[in-house]
């Protein structure tokens, strides 16, 4: 396993970087895989922990050996072209940090997986924190980091068509700016549902319950339904979640 911390030399090799803001263990059983001729079997929800700092990394390095060989056993199934699924998974310790978790990858293309100490600490459960780990991980085996920077590409070159028509550098810039982000943003509701789903069934191979892990939403602020938002509401989310496992639970999961 390997997990370590986030420094500044690391931050200035990475790229691109993905950000999903706010988001003793129960023993739980190992679900059988789906289409392996059982049942799945789906976990027992781990019990609430203690809030004490001790409690909360003991019941990271937990869960990260666990959701680490579940996270790239599914990487190398799904993969349908080149891919680094070598996963490192990195804690951001700086002081003052809000809960938060990112994917990203370095200039080989390998994977980062980064979590603040205070999103660690936010998490309830290990059921909480390997939802979170397993989103996060589905960003890049469903290629969205780079779905992302085509998009705002696309939206940047289309502001520039729009914007040359007033001749003015400064409204060509800006309208650059405006429809590479819109481009951007438009689609990461989809992505995030995506992320939600594919998570969901990373964590219940690692015999977790991603269904008690997404009460995480129910503690974080509610987007809504806002058109330009960057994630969905938290109804749709759980919803999602749900549809992962149920799917799971009958052999239907994609």
């Amino acid at each position: 396993m390997r997990i370590m911390k986030l420094t500044g030399a690391l931050l200035g090799t990475v790229w691109g970087v993905t950000a999903c803001a706010p988001i003793p263990e129960g023993a739980v059983t190992t679900p059988t895989q789906p289409g392996s001729g059982g049942t799945p079997v789906l976990a027992t929800p781990s019990p609430d922990r203690g809030g004490s700092a001790t409690e909360a990394a003991r019941s990271f390095v937990t869960v990260m050996r666990k959701m680490e060989p579940a996270v790239e056993r599914e990487c190398m199934q799904r993969r349908t072209q080149p891919i680094n699924c070598d996963f490192l998974f990195v804690v951001d310790d700086r002081a003052g940090l809000e809960p938060n978790a990112f994917q990203t990858v370095d200039s080989t293309g390998r994977p980062i997986i980064g979590f603040t100490l205070s999103l660690i600490a936010a998490t309830r459960n290990a059921d909480e924190l390997a939802f979170v780990v397993g989103h996060e991980a589905s960003h890049h085996i469903l290629g969205h980091l780079g779905q992302k920077s085509r998009a705002a590409t696309a939206g940047a070159a289309l502001g520039t068509i729009l914007g040359a028509y007033t001749g003015d550098a400064t409204v060509v810039r800006t309208a650059q700016q405006i429809g590479a982000s819109i481009s951007a943003r438009s689609f990461s509701k989809e992505w995030e549902l995506e992320a939600d789903y594919l998570g969901a069934i990373v964590t219940l191979n690692a015999g977790y319950d991603p269904r008690n892990g997404a009460r995480f939403f129910a503690r974080i602020p509610d987007p809504g339904d806002r058109i330009l938002g960057t994630h969905p509401s938290r109804a749709s989310r759980i919803a999602q979640v749900d549809r992962a496992v149920e799917d799971y639970r009958t052999g239907r999961s994609r």
